[in-house]
C-alpha cells in the first residue's frame, strides 16, 4: 500500500503544472499585476522598462489609441495629468503553457480641475504575460471603458 501511495505521489507531481512554482502563478501575477498599476499611477519608468516586452503592444478603449512600449514609456515620463489612484480588481487568470492572461477591471481616479474633487472610470482589461527565462513579461493589454463617474 505505501508503495502504491508513493507511486501516485511521484505521478501526480509528474504532472503538475510548470507554472506552480513560477511567476505564472496566480498569487505571483496578481501581484505583478498590481505592481503594473502603481508603475503606471508614479510614471516608474524603470520597472515598465524591465516589465515590458520588446513587442508589447496596448490596444485602448475602442481602439482609440494603440501603444508600443517606446510610446508607453514617452506617455508615462511625460503624463498630460497623474492619477490620483489605479487599482485592479475582480481579477481572473488563465493560463496555457508560458503563458497567462490577467483579466478583471481596473479603476483610475483622476482629479477635476478643482484639484479637490475626482472623477472615477472603470475598464474591463485583459493583460497577457508571458514566462521567459524564469521571468513574466508583459506582451499585450486590451481596455474598455465600461463605466465613468461622470457618464462619459
Amino acid at each position: 500500500m505505501m508503495k502504491k501511495l508513493a507511486v501516485m505521489t511521484l505521478l501526480s507531481c509528474a504532472f503538475m503544472p510548470a507554472y506552480a512554482d513560477s511567476c505564472l502563478s496566480d498569487k505571483n501575477l496578481i501581484a505583478l499585476d498590481q505592481q503594473y498599476e502603481t508603475a503606471m499611477q508614479k510614471g516608474d519608468v524603470k520597472f515598465l522598462e524591465q516589465l515590458l516586452a520588446a513587442e508589447f503592444y496596448w490596444v485602448h478603449n475602442l481602439a482609440s489609441l494603440k501603444e508600443t512600449k517606446p510610446a508607453l514609456i514617452a506617455r508615462v515620463q511625460k503624463p498630460e495629468e497623474q492619477p490620483k489612484a489605479r487599482r485592479s480588481h475582480d481579477l481572473s487568470v488563465r493560463k496555457l503553457q508560458n503563458t497567462a492572461v490577467v483579466e478583471g477591471l481596473v479603476s483610475v481616479e483622476k482629479w477635476n480641475s478643482d484639484g479637490k474633487t475626482f472623477r472615477t472610470s472603470r475598464y474591463q482589461v485583459m493583460r497577457t504575460y508571458v514566462e521567459l527565462k524564469g521571468e513574466c513579461k508583459l506582451l499585450a493589454v486590451q481596455s474598455m471603458k465600461v463605466w465613468s463617474s461622470d457618464g462619459q
